[in-house]
């Protein structure tokens, strides 16, 4: 008797989640956003804080709906020489580009030109609220102006860390042109992080709208891939990208940095995180071309 009282007071919570869901999703919606991305509009520094010459990026975007087309505002940072390949980056949640700075600057010195955008609601960029869908128009719009910049698929690359990671993946499912991939200190969904946070007793399928499934798409990923991920992470737990590597296609390469945190790996071993770019980027050159898998759409 216990156990039917049980099973029906969790089909009456779930049943009345879903009439709330269908009743307030939009409130769902914009909740989530907020709690997901936690966007700051803070620019408190540019490129040249740190030494480097760099161009200001405006890309239009269309609104949603009737509304008016928005813009999606970025810094071009030249690489070292005239030979540098070209990565987009793609930050995480939270802080816009200038609390990126410290790992774009590294990227440089490590042998990129950089592109690097705010999503829209994030730093000057124009909107006011990320979604996921969002992110991934904003990432496209920056690809398509990455290929004005570097003539050459064989030089493109994307970079994205923690959640910039999986706008990273999607981008990667939708574009033949990426050469290749860095994907730091990523989840596998953004279910599987709210399991990993203690809400697993959630219906969270009936819920979620931010879904980030990099788990679900990187196999349909057909660019070379270089998982990167600190042991010590406290946020994102590093076994993540240990599954994410696994479920790439090869050719692939995973660098597990100890005692890196979520943010610090490429400072607390510049060293080898350099060594593995540059491994990476010869691997990139002698990886034949594939046949590209049917790709995902959607959360």
């Amino acid at each position: 008797m216990t156990v039917r009282r049980g099973a029906r007071s969790l089909a009456a919570a779930a049943a009345a989640i879903a009439v709330l869901s269908a009743a307030g999703c939009a409130y769902l919606d914009t909740k989530q956003r907020e709690w997901i991305f936690r966007a700051q509009r803070d620019v408190t520094a540019t490129p040249a804080e740190y030494g480097l010459a760099f161009e200001e990026v405006w890309l239009k975007v269309a609104g949603e709906g009737d509304a008016p087309a928005e813009r999606v505002h970025g810094w071009w940072i030249p690489g070292p020489d005239a030979s540098a390949p070209t990565l987009l980056y793609l930050h995480g949640a939270r802080w816009s580009l200038s609390n990126n700075l410290f790992r774009i600057q590294r990227l440089q010195r490590m042998g990129f030109a950089v592109l690097a955008i705010d999503y829209r609601g994030f730093g000057r960029s124009d909107g006011e609220l990320p979604s996921e869908e969002r992110a991934y128009v904003d990432a496209q719009a920056a690809w398509q102006h990455l290929r004005l910049l570097e003539p050459d698929p064989r030089r493109r690359f994307a970079y994205g860390h923690s959640l910039g990671g999986a706008v990273a993946i999607e981008l990667a499912t939708r574009n033949d042109d990426v050469a290749g991939l860095i994907v730091e200190a990523t989840f596998t969904s953004m279910r599987e992080m709210a399991e990993a946070m203690g809400y697993g007793n959630l219906p969270l399928g009936l819920v979620l709208t931010q879904r980030f499934d990099a788990l679900g798409k990187v196999p349909n990923v057909r660019a070379p891939v270089l998982f990167v991920h600190g042991t010590s992470d406290r946020f994102v737990p590093p076994a993540m990208s240990e599954r994410l590597y696994a479920a790439a296609p090869e050719p692939k390469r995973l660098l597990l940095v100890d005692g890196g945190n979520h943010s610090n790996t490429s400072y607390v071993a510049f060293d080898k995180y350099q060594a593995a770019v540059r491994d990476f980027l010869a691997l990139v050159q002698d990886a034949p071309p594939r046949a590209r898998a049917p790709a995902v759409r959607g959360g």
